[in-house]
């Protein structure tokens, strides 16, 4: 089928989808995601070995063995997914809520209430996982989504877009509701940003720098994402040696291929004959690469490369670290603001006074204080699961949930009042 026909037919369900949807009323939502928690356990094998087409197609090409780690599923991780979606299952309606209302003095009543935001197209890269959290969050919010997942996941995702299908077709739900993009043309994805704003009423790009600044370049539609994780953690003078330890280890070590995973550390100055060696003494004997600058290099007797100014704007999603000395709490928050990307950043200290500081001052969408940079996470955050993390200044900001899927409108209720 021609492309723009391909495409445009795909927006014209989704519309009608749209219109079906604000007709299924709590209870149905709920058994469809019941339903596909279902599907996902009886089918767990049919769905690992659509996994291990793309793990073959994704060795042959030499893709880095951290998008191989985003893109491998196992028993445990369809464990996780089901897990999510359950989450998802028992948290309350996000529509319809009153978020706020008051009388006016002529008696009109003004309501603030939630709504869904319609049709969100989500383009993502690796994690096939994201096809059902997003797919779960979207439709429980009443949205309709348009899902394009990466080429390197291309038989993972549209298995699990299939089985959630199913079960919408089993609750008797338009299986408009959600639908993915056969087709792995990038012109497909050009199509859906520049030529599709009458159906879609947001764009949500999940996945590296460059597709992020595709999205921002062509997209017509609106758009909420982040550019890339580049977490910091900051160890102040007033920092526990042994909880420092802990939390630096965790932020860059558990997961180095996700987004909040930490890619700089900066140690204050004050506390370095006693916190750098044993801090980096962790990271190495994990296996994690240091980069420092050269009063890092001091107290480090092994050899480590020396940071050039890219390493402070680095992503490396690796075991990578570029490590900085700072003069304290101020020169640390201007570091992360100049090369951060308003994700998410920690600071490591017991003075209260100087955690205000920190926490008030940098501009990222998750400031953390005296815990791992990994909570960066909508499942972690309490939502279930997250279509993505937000980093921009407008509404939502971080791990993008339920609630975070609606918008509002105000209805004014009144008994015949006319303005004067």
């Amino acid at each position: 089928m021609n492309k723009n026909l391909y495409m445009q037919k795909i927006g014209e369900k989704a519309k009608t989808a749209s219109q079906n949807l604000s007709n299924i009323n709590f209870k149905k939502k709920n058994s469809v995601l019941k339903q596909f928690s279902k599907y996902l356990k009886v089918n767990e094998q049919l769905i690992l070995n659509a996994n291990k087409k793309d793990l073959v197609n994704a060795k042959s090409k030499k893709i880095t063995d951290s998008m191989i780690d985003r893109l491998k599923l196992d028993n445990k991780k369809i464990y996780q997914i089901r897990n999510s979606i359950e989450k998802i299952v028992q948290f309350k309606d996000p529509v319809g809520r009153i978020i706020s209302s008051w009388k006016r003095p002529n008696g009109l009543i003004i309501k603030k209430v939630s709504i869904p935001i319609g049709v969100i197209g989500v383009i993502y890269e690796s994690r096939p996982n994201v096809t059902s959290d997003v797919a779960a969050l979207c439709f429980k919010s009443g949205n309709v989504v348009i899902l394009r997942g990466g080429s390197e996941a291309f038989h993972s995702n549209k298995i699990l877009a299939k089985l959630f299908k199913k079960a919408l077709k089993k609750n008797k739900c338009d299986e408009n509701c959600v639908q993915f993009v056969e087709y792995k043309n990038r012109s497909h994805v050009d199509y859906l940003l520049s030529s599709m704003k009458n159906y879609i009423d947001l764009i949500i790009p999940r996945g590296g720098k460059s597709l992020v600044r595709k999205v921002l370049n062509k997209s017509s539609v609106a758009i909420i994402g982040h550019y890339e994780g580049l977490c910091h953690v900051y160890v102040d003078k007033h920092a526990d040696l042994n909880l420092a330890i802990k939390i630096v280890k965790n932020s860059k070590m558990r997961n180095v291929s996700i987004c909040g995973a930490a890619e700089t550390l900066l140690i204050d100055k004050k506390c370095l004959k006693t916190h750098c060696k044993p801090i980096l003494t962790q990271l190495s004997k994990l296996g994690c690469k240091i980069i420092g600058d050269k009063i890092i290099k001091k107290f480090i007797p092994e050899k480590i490369k020396i940071a050039k100014k890219k390493d402070w704007s680095t992503e490396y999603l690796s075991p990578i670290i570029s490590v900085k000395s700072v003069n304290g709490v101020n020169d640390a928050i201007n570091h992360i603001n100049q090369y951060g990307s308003s994700h998410t950043d920690a600071i490591v200290t017991k003075n209260k006074k100087t955690a205000k500081k920190f926490l008030s001052n940098i501009n990222s969408s998750i400031a953390i204080h005296n815990a791992s940079t990994q909570f960066a996470d909508g499942g972690e955050f309490g939502f279930g699961a997250e279509v993505g993390i937000s980093t921009g200044k407008l509404h939502p900001r971080g791990p993008i949930g339920l609630d975070q899927l609606t918008t509002y409108k105000y209805i004014l209720e009144g008994k015949g009042q006319i303005r004067k």
